[in-house]
């Protein structure tokens, strides 16, 4: 059900987010730094809220009632970015909206967490991904097919994206249960010292993997940039992200499944490799052959570490402080991402698209080789 309301939200979110770049570059005149800029701190906006929101569920008991704060909020952003004469509306629907996403985030992961068998947890992240990712191809080839039928209207496509985002928050609290935890699982303060001492050196290392392996990851944004630098049209370029999401909804449950029993380092390792092999491929030109090669491997590269990363953070936190480890977690990539966005921005404006792309396979190459560095006993090399 979770899955259901994630996929919703995301096929309301996509309707915007697949045309926001074009419309920013072609509307309101921004340049590719003010993208960056824009989709970083967004981003970056997301991540970091979750720290906030993870400690108050833990602290609380309770998960879904930040769930629905955090959708709502998505909800209501929608129709601001139809009503935006400039960049600056757009950054202020873009924050609200990634806040809503992120006092929703550590909640909703905590609760998948709490739900699933330990032996499970994989499959159940992957499937959960899975869903909300079949959402994140499906608002793209919506707005594609209304781009067409109205033509490149852009503020008509995003009054739509209205109704997915109602819907989404009416499922959440009319089909979402959350089971009772017992009294004695909570806590008075998840951030007091003897608590955040519980968070072993295991769990700090996923987390310095992951802020490494973000830095790596810029947003998508720079995908749909790529494509127009080929010659595809303007209402085309929602279908960079329905091929790259396609490939993510296929692929992630299936590696979610495998990492219940396969080594988590091992898989991490194959993802940053094809990380690495897409970014290679994007810098080398813009030829349709080398993009859609490119735009697939990426979304490989999302369905095989993602979700892994989600179970690792469940694997090395304790249960009663769940909802914080995930709020940690994103904090430090959230502002890994501000920079990787920023810079890849930066980079395309100041040597074109080719150095963004080369500079993204050179943070995946530096985490790759984190990744297999020796570490000390305790902190964990494989998933089994």
């Amino acid at each position: 059900m979770l899955g259901f309301v994630s996929l919703l939200m995301d096929v309301s979110s996509e309707l915007i987010h697949s045309l926001l770049p074009v419309f920013l570059v072609t509307s309101l005149g921004a340049g590719t730094l003010v993208v960056g800029l824009i989709e970083g701190a967004a981003e970056a906006t997301a991540l970091i809220v979750k720290v906030f929101s993870g400690v108050l569920s833990d602290y609380w008991g309770k998960r879904k009632p930040l769930a629905v704060l955090g959708y709502g909020l998505g909800a209501l952003s929608k129709p601001l970015f139809a009503l935006a004469s400039g960049p600056g509306l757009v950054l202020g629907a873009r924050l609200i909206d990634r806040v809503g996403k992120g006092i929703r985030g550590a909640p909703r992961d905590a609760l998948v967490a709490d739900i699933a068998p330990p032996e499970m947890r994989g499959a159940a992240f992957g499937l959960r991904q899975s869903l909300d990712t079949v959402g994140a191809f499906v608002g793209p080839l919506l707005a594609m097919g209304l781009m067409l039928l109205w033509a490149n209207d852009f503020r008509a496509v995003f009054w739509v994206a209205i109704v997915p985002g109602v819907l989404s928050v009416a499922l959440l609290l009319f089909g979402v249960r959350e089971p009772e935890r017992p009294p004695q699982a909570r806590r008075t303060n998840p951030l007091k010292r003897e608590n955040l001492r519980l968070l072993s050196s295991a769990y700090w290392w996923v987390v310095a993997i992951g802020a490494l392996f973000t830095l790596a990851r810029f947003s998508e944004a720079f995908l749909v940039l790529r494509t127009l630098d080929g010659g595809l049209a303007i209402a085309l370029t929602p279908l960079v992200l329905v091929g790259m999401n396609v490939v993510y909804a296929l692929t992630a449950y299936p590696f979610g499944k495998l990492s219940d029993g396969a080594s988590h380092t091992l898989l991490l390792g194959l993802g940053l490799a094809v990380l690495i092999a897409a970014d290679l491929i994007l810098a080398s030109g813009t030829h349709w052959t080398s993009l859609v090669a490119g735009i697939a491997l990426w979304g490989l590269h999302m369905g095989m570490t993602q979700g892994l990363l989600a179970r690792m953070v469940a694997d090395s936190a304790p249960a009663e402080l769940r909802g914080t480890a995930y709020g940690f977690f994103n904090l430090v990539s959230g502002l890994a991402m501000l920079l990787a966005s920023v810079l890849a921005g930066l980079l395309w404006e100041m040597h074109g698209a080719q150095w963004t792309f080369i500079a993204g396979a050179g943070f995946a190459l530096l985490t790759l080789l984190a990744t297999f560095l020796p570490r000390r006993a305790g902190t964990p090399a494989s998933g089994a």
